[in-house]
């Protein structure tokens, strides 16, 4: 199994920026692709970012396209998301996620518990 634990979450202003981590541990071999989503309340789980097991591939949700910035460190197993031009919408759980698959792919095996985050106006 893959466990991950995600951390850099909090309460910030609009406009802020924030950096969120995940770390991988356990049979780190089928951490290739990861990717974050988040779920705020009311709402269902939706993509934020994905990246390849080499990080030369990288997918992102319209909605953060050009604020947002995921990026790996395999050395260290984490994978982490920056996030710039924060916007009360992007208040939500966010959750990190790993699956075995080399490239990126629609589903992931493994997942974190989350970490919040919360944008103020």
């Amino acid at each position: 199994q893959v466990h991950l634990v995600e951390s850099g979450g909090g309460l910030v202003q609009a406009g802020a920026s924030l950096r969120l981590s995940c770390k991988a541990s356990g049979r780190t071999a089928e951490a290739n692709n990861m990717a974050w989503f988040r779920q705020a309340p009311g709402k269902e789980r939706e993509f934020v970012a994905a990246i390849s097991w080499r990080g030369s591939q990288t997918e992102y949700a319209d909605s953060v396209k050009g604020r947002f910035a995921i990026s790996r460190d395999n050395g260290a197993r984490t994978v982490d998301l920056q996030m710039s031009s924060l916007k009360t919408e992007d208040t939500a759980n966010y959750y990190c996620a790993a699956d075995p698959r080399l490239g990126i792919g629609s589903t992931y095996k493994y997942w974190g518990q989350g970490t919040q985050v919360t944008v103020s106006s």
